[in-house]
């Protein structure tokens, strides 16, 4: 044993400890990375790094066309894959002038909101 003597501790490191948080798995939601900087439990910085689910789905489009690239769409947000098919079928039809019938608005803005709804569950 250590008689007499006082007990001498480790020296504590002040220096900034940076932790990666991230890229998460893609079920969950809003996939990206964080660089955190921490000083003991304080945060110092936090440097986001977004595009985790980018997949190249530019030039999967240049071959396709919209019906064939509508199942590529549905994977950018898939919480709410109903926002980007309209974004993607709605661009077009104003473009081209193609006139909707009402029925397939109404069924449409129905079936946004029900995902938007869904989406605020998750």
């Amino acid at each position: 044993m250590n008689q007499g003597k006082p007990m001498t501790l480790p020296a504590t490191r002040k220096d900034l400890m940076i932790v990666n948080m991230g890229p998460h798995h893609p079920s969950m939601h809003g996939v990206l990375r964080l660089i955190v900087t921490l000083d003991g439990e304080d945060v110092i910085d936090c440097e986001p790094i977004l595009g985790y689910l980018h997949r190249g789905m530019e030039k999967i489009a240049e071959n396709r066309t919209i019906i064939q690239y509508l199942p590529y769409v549905t994977r950018w947000d898939y919480l709410a894959t109903m926002f980007t098919e309209a974004i993607t079928v709605n661009g077009p039809e104003q473009l081209g002038n193609i006139q909707v019938p009402k029925r397939a608005s109404y069924i449409r803005v129905i079936m946004l909101e029900l995902s938007r709804i869904a989406s605020h569950l998750l």
